[in-house]
């Protein structure tokens, strides 16, 4: 730990700062946390490997693996998406319908005063959303170049991330590179740390999920529709420190109401209990890791989501540990390394 705040230092901290503020402000928080993956799957994995192979052949290995999975699963992404689309399931019309099928269902478990603003069939949605595109063409086709730049950046990170695992700087540095690499190396680990925390309680959630969505009610005689892909999403949620529960719960609770209003309220009470007594586990497992506590973590991300928006709702987590770490009051680097 560096305890004496020379100049050097002071400017780490600064560039540090604004490098924060930019990656936030520019889109560029994809592309760093693709990276900082990238670079902390080599880190772990090296040492498991490199008792085989050679330290530079074990990183080569290892991002090579890294590529043929990216490869592979961004070809399988978009030959799925090619084939759902030209199927029935993917069609509009059948989306259509089965969206219209849903609010007719949740029109009589509804108050009245709600149901007047819900549409009436499927034709009715079809000119909603019509209207819609029409009105909002250009926001959907800034949307579309938008999912076009995340790629690349999630490609350029990862391109970036591998490059700087396999080119680390060793021996004596200058005081001030010195400083910049112990910057990063504080926000490595603290994105290690938490990465890897949320990743178990995500994995804890969508078993207790699962039970209830497709045990509990299916003995029950409810089969909720798009039951995997509740789970799918419950996971991927799950993944974003305490926002990533409520939206997933949300989702939950809609897709229970196309069945009853009973049931909406059963499946909200059940997530609200196995959150409730996840509490104290996902407190324990965080809590080891940086060292923070559940209100921390939502006060920085209230703070961040205000100050930087979506952005800074997903940093939040990462960049609160990593300044636990820099004041001394989470788990050192040293750790991660």
């Amino acid at each position: 730990m560096q305890n004496k705040l020379t100049l050097p230092v002071t400017a780490s901290y600064l560039l540090a700062g604004i490098a924060a503020v930019v990656v936030l402000k520019a889109g560029l928080l994809l592309a760093l946390f693709s990276g900082l993956l990238v670079y902390s799957i080599v880190h772990i994995l090296t040492p498991v490997i490199e008792k085989k192979v050679r330290f530079f052949k074990a990183r080569i290995l290892i991002l090579a693996l890294l590529a043929v999975i990216v490869i592979t699963g961004l070809t399988m992404l978009v030959i799925s998406a090619v084939t759902f689309a030209k199927s029935d399931a993917g069609s509009l019309h059948m989306l259509m319908d089965s969206l219209a099928g849903i609010i007719e269902v949740s029109r009589s478990q509804v108050p009245a005063w709600l149901s007047d603003y819900l549409p009436s069939g499927g034709e009715a949605l079809r000119v909603i959303m019509s209207d819609w595109l029409r009105n909002h063409g250009q926001e959907a086709k800034l949307l579309g170049q938008e999912a076009g730049h995340s790629i690349i950046h999630l490609l350029m990170g990862m391109v970036i991330g591998g490059l700087i695992a396999m080119s680390e700087i060793h021996g004596e540095l200058p005081e001030f590179a010195r400083a910049l690499k112990y910057r990063v190396q504080n926000l490595q680990c603290a994105f290690q740390r938490i990465v890897f925390a949320q990743l178990r309680i995500s994995a804890i959630n969508t078993v207790l999920s699962s039970i209830y969505i497709l045990l509990i009610l299916p003995s029950a005689g409810v089969n909720l529709p798009y039951a995997k892909t509740l789970v799918l999403i419950t996971f991927v949620c799950g993944l974003l420190p305490v926002v990533g529960n409520i939206i997933s719960n949300t989702v939950l609770v809609i897709v229970s109401l196309s069945h009853s209003l009973n049931i909406a309220v059963f499946s909200l009470g059940y997530m609200v209990l196995i959150h409730k007594l996840e509490y104290f586990l996902n407190a324990a497992i965080m809590g080891t890791q940086i060292n923070a506590r559940a209100w921390e973590l939502l006060i920085a991300i209230l703070v961040m989501e205000a100050v930087f928006g979506i952005p800074g709702l997903v940093a939040a987590p990462v960049f609160y540990a990593c300044l636990k770490i820099e004041l001394g009051m989470g788990c050192q680097a040293s750790a991660c390394h």
